[in-house]
Parts: structure tokens; C-alpha cells; sequence
């Protein structure tokens, strides 16, 4: 059986199968290399910053130039290389370095912090889990967060007699707060599922509260620490400018007393500096142990 006769239309000329065939060209963008995807993205962030603080020291030098008493950049900086000469120097119980002042802050601030975190996150996984707690702290919660730091002072001073505790009191009972919140509503977020299933497991309370409450909540006990280390940190200023003593509080009120305005602002800027630092350290820290980012 003879095969069918081959009819040649148009796409069979040479031509037109080399316009068939014919791909257009594509053109390949180059990636850039990683060191220079990496310096794009400092430069990004590094020139804003830059800017900004360029904008913060214009306005400071026309508020110097318009301001009698003011101080200028340039003489708070030459203040700053003598202060910073022999940051821990100790002449006596009243005059010592400012390296000591902020590390006795940053002490009184270790212990009202550390004994707010050993209180309110474990009570605030109790408000979050059981009901009945929550009805019974809940209000008491409602009626002391708002009240101003400062007015907790001098019930430390009447309890403790002592200027020492009762400023690490004054810590917290100003930082225990947010750490209460966050964790209670880190609880409350937790998926029914997963209670579900201990249940049906037979899990105990603490078994639960260890294996699947506690890793799902640590973002937002985080989240809380970070926001109460920051809230200590504003509140010690104030508490050692009434309570006197060694304290970088203290010593801004004391500087003030002289009239040395330029040590005041470099310890307002030491002041940003360190509560910075805190706050880096603890998101540093939030995004290493966080699930949601594995």
C-alpha cells in the first residue's frame, strides 16, 4: 500500500522553517557579586542613619548659636575626651567616674528586672491558662499598670527604710507588668489543637506547660522582656535623682547642680547608648531562640 503523497505547504521552504526554528534571544541580567549585595545593603542602612544623626547636630548647634548657656557639639565633645580619660576614677563615695555610676544603675536595674522576670512570667502563664486566676489578677493588674513609677518610690522608702532597695523596688514593680501581659496573651494564642492532644494524651500540667506551652510562647514572653527592660532602664534615671547616691541618675542631677550642661547631655546620649544596646541584645536573642523562624 503506497503511502499518502506528501502536500507541501508554505513551512516547508528552507526559510520558513529557519523562522520556525529561530529562538529570539534572550538577554541574561547578571547577578551581582554577594560582597557587593552585601555593601548595597549596609550603605543602605548606614546613610540614613548618617543623615540623621547629621540633621540631630544642626539642630543642636542652631539651638547653641540661639540658646544662652547652651552647649555646642564641638565643646561637648572635648567635654566627652575628658570624661571618658578616666571613666573609673574614685575620689570617694561622691565623686567617682562615670564608668561606675552607670555600671551601679545597670546593677540596681540586674535586680528589680531579674526578680520582676522570676515573678511575672510564670503568673503570667498562670492568668493566660487558668481561668479562675485570671479573674483574680486581672482586675488587680487593670488598677496598678497605670499608676506613674515615681509614686511607688516612696512606699520603697517606708518599707525598706533604705534608698538601695527601695530603688530596685521601684524596678520591679514597674517592669513586671509588661512580662505579665505578653506571656498571659502568648497563652491565650495558643493553639486549642495542641491542647487537644495533650489531653487526649494524658499529658500532666507541667509536662504541658514544659513541651508545648513554653516554646510556643517564648516570642511573646520575649516580646514582654524586651519592652520591660527598656521601661527599668528609663525608670532608674528618675528613681536616683531623688534617691541620691551612685548612679548615673544621680550623677546627671548632680552635674546639674554645678552647672556642667555639657555632662548632662553626654550622659542623656550614654543614657541612649546603653538602653540601645539592651534592647539589640534582647532581639538578638528574641530572633536565636524564636520557633517561627525555623
Amino acid at each position: 500500500m503506497n503511502p499518502a503523497p506528501h502536500i507541501m505547504t508554505d513551512t516547508d521552504t528552507p526559510a520558513a522553517r529557519a523562522e520556525v526554528i529561530a529562538i529570539p534571544a534572550v538577554k541574561v541580567r547578571r547577578r551581582a557579586p554577594r560582597w557587593q549585595t552585601r555593601l548595597n545593603g549596609v550603605l543602605q542602612r548606614v546613610i540614613p542613619a548618617l543623615l540623621g544623626l547629621l540633621l540631630l547636630g544642626v539642630a543642636w548647634q542652631f539651638a547653641a548659636m540661639y540658646s544662652k548657656g547652651f552647649p555646642t557639639p564641638l565643646s561637648t565633645l572635648e567635654s566627652a575626651l575628658t570624661l571618658f580619660a578616666d571613666p573609673f576614677y574614685n575620689e570617694g563615695p561622691n565623686d567617682q567616674g562615670i564608668g561606675w555610676n552607670v555600671l551601679a544603675s545597670l546593677t540596681r536595674v540586674g535586680i528589680g528586672f531579674g526578680l520582676a522576670a522570676l515573678v511575672g512570667i510564670p503568673l503570667g502563664f498562670l492568668i493566660g491558662r487558668f481561668l479562675f486566676v485570671a479573674r483574680m489578677f486581672n482586675p488587680l493588674i487593670a488598677l496598678l499598670r497605670p499608676v506613674s513609677p515615681l509614686a511607688w518610690l516612696p512606699i520603697g522608702l517606708l518599707l525598706f527604710q533604705k534608698a538601695e532597695p527601695a530603688s530596685s523596688w521601684t524596678i520591679f514593680i514597674c517592669s513586671i507588668w509588661p512580662m505579665v501581659i505578653n506571656t498571659a496573651d502568648g497563652v491565650k494564642r495558643v493553639p486549642q489543637d495542641y491542647l487537644n492532644v495533650a489531653r487526649v494524651l494524658r499529658l500532666s500540667e507541667w509536662t504541658v506547660m514544659r513541651r508545648i506551652l513554653f516554646p510556643a510562647v517564648l516570642p511573646a514572653v520575649l516580646t514582654g522582656v524586651r519592652l520591660s527592660v527598656g521601661i527599668a532602664w528609663l525608670v532608674i534615671v528618675a528613681a536616683e535623682m531623688l534617691t541620691g547616691g551612685l548612679g548615673i541618675g544621680f550623677w546627671i542631677w548632680n552635674e546639674w547642680n554645678n552647672l556642667n550642661v555639657e555632662n548632662i547631655i553626654i550622659a542623656i546620649l550614654i543614657i541612649g547608648v546603653v538602653g540601645l544596646l539592651l534592647e539589640q541584645a534582647l532581639m538578638l536573642l528574641a530572633r536565636r531562640v524564636s520557633w517561627q523562624d525555623n
